[in-house]
């Protein structure tokens, strides 16, 4: 079943772009102090969404292991799991560990790194060493 999502900034009939959705859902809760639940994201977003979509990528969201949720009245209130920091270095460690030779990736990686980036994990390598 396809779901067809109305955006008020979109014409009828038109979808959002790819995990576009998730993106604004993600960044509102990360802009929250403290976790939210459907109905207060809902009235947060722009657009004309229903609560059982906001429900649904809320859902799929913690399912993805984005977002934690704990139990509020009736419904669940969520929050991000980390920062977006944290996610996008979440991400990484799984495009990582989604290739068996993890030592040519990382090589590759750093390879391709600029100058000053490649300087700062050398630095930053350097300063976990130094704690372990």
């Amino acid at each position: 079943m396809e779901v067809r999502l109305v955006d008020a900034g979109q014409p009828p009939g038109e979808r959002r772009p790819g995990g576009a959705l998730e993106a604004e859902v993600l960044a509102l809760l990360q802009s929250s102090q403290r976790a939210l639940a459907p109905g207060e994201v809902l009235e947060q977003l722009d657009g004309g969404l229903s609560y059982s979509t906001v429900v649904t990528v809320l859902s799929r969201m913690f399912d993805k292991g984005l977002l934690t949720r704990t139990k509020q009245g009736r419904a669940y209130a969520y929050a991000p799991v980390t920062d977006a920091q944290g996610l996008t270095a979440r991400r990484m460690r799984q495009v990582l560990e989604s290739d068996p030779d993890r030592e040519a990736v990382l090589a590759r990686f750093v390879e391709d790194l600029p100058a000053g980036d490649e300087e700062l994990l050398r630095q930053l390598l350097g300063d976990l060493g130094e704690r372990g």
